[in-house]
């Protein structure tokens, strides 16, 4: 989710210096408008990180035939984008001519306020500037390609695509009414680390998992401690996440348009229902859930 808790330039630096140490965010800020969007200056890009882009694409594109789901990999095909970092001028075109959404240039993390005003008005934000080699497996803040590669081929999906915009509706409530802590749970485990059930077995739509070198495996391995069980929308609101490691719990869905079903009311009623309740660790298996990974 690239997205902070903070809505002025000024305190949204100053917050993210605070909680890491000091340090600067990646990305360069100076020249954002008032939305945080900026020019991609797509011909910067040193053949370097063309480079880059490809060993990384290469290596999902081994990783992820039989693990994600078909509706990513169409749409990541279609795209053309295993030469080198997109334009988001021409991806746009595509995405807008099959969903009416578009791609806006971010220097990278953005205050929630600015991410939702643009999910719910069908942008969404990537960010500008690619990892170093050196963090070939491991990033902390979202960079091009997981932003692009992970959530932009979804994007594609018209279903989904409808659920990202009322997922950032519902985010502008959700400012108001205190539920943000809820609402960001539901991202996690849905767009960043979502399972699907198809035909063929449970398939990957996350993009947390789709750009990662590892959980792209693990996710999907039988034995592992972590859960795979069917998402409950409450449940799922009520649950911690885990960000330095695999998630212990996968929330697996039938259908996309099941969804956009489950998150289309108002989740007033959880929110406050959710305020005096302790919530789920992470690991959590509650009596009536079922694991759906089959043992192999």
């Amino acid at each position: 989710m690239n997205t902070t808790t903070t809505v002025s330039n000024a305190d949204f630096l100053a917050t993210v210096a605070e909680k890491s140490d000091g340090a600067a965010l990646r990305g360069d800020y100076s020249k954002a408008d008032a939305h945080y969007v900026v020019s991609q200056d797509w011909a910067a890009y040193t053949e370097e990180e063309h480079a880059m882009w490809r060993r990384l694409y290469q290596r999902q594109m081994a990783l992820l035939p039989g693990r994600a789901c078909d509706e990513f990999i169409d749409a990541l095909q279609a795209m053309n984008a295993a030469d080198g970092i997109p334009e988001f001028e021409k991806a746009s075109q595509q995405l807008f001519a099959a969903t009416g959404w578009t791609i806006v240039a971010v220097p990278g993390l953005i205050p929630e306020l600015t991410f939702f005003e643009h999910l719910a008005n069908r942008r969404f934000p990537v960010t500008v500037w690619l990892r170093t080699p050196e963090e070939f497996n491991y990033i902390v803040e979202p960079d091009v390609f997981h932003d692009f590669f992970g959530h932009v081929p979804m994007l594609f999906n018209p279903v989904f695509a409808d659920f990202i915009q009322l997922y950032g509706k519902g985010g502008l409530k959700a400012m108001q009414l205190g539920g943000l802590d809820q609402l960001a749970r539901l991202y996690w485990y849905t767009v960043e680390f979502g399972l699907i059930n198809t035909p063929q077995g449970l398939r990957i739509y996350g993009a947390g998992i789709l750009s990662s070198g590892g959980e792209v495996e693990y996710c999907l391995t039988p034995g592992t401690s972590s859960r795979h069980i069917h998402l409950e929308i409450e449940r799922c609101l009520n649950t911690l996440y885990k960000i330095d490691s695999y998630q212990e719990t996968y929330f697996v869905i039938d259908s996309f348009q099941e969804l956009f079903d489950g998150t289309a009311p108002d989740f007033t009623p959880y929110y406050d229902k959710l305020k005096s309740v302790s919530p789920l660790s992470a690991n959590t298996l509650l009596p009536h859930e079922v694991e759906l990974l089959p043992a192999q």
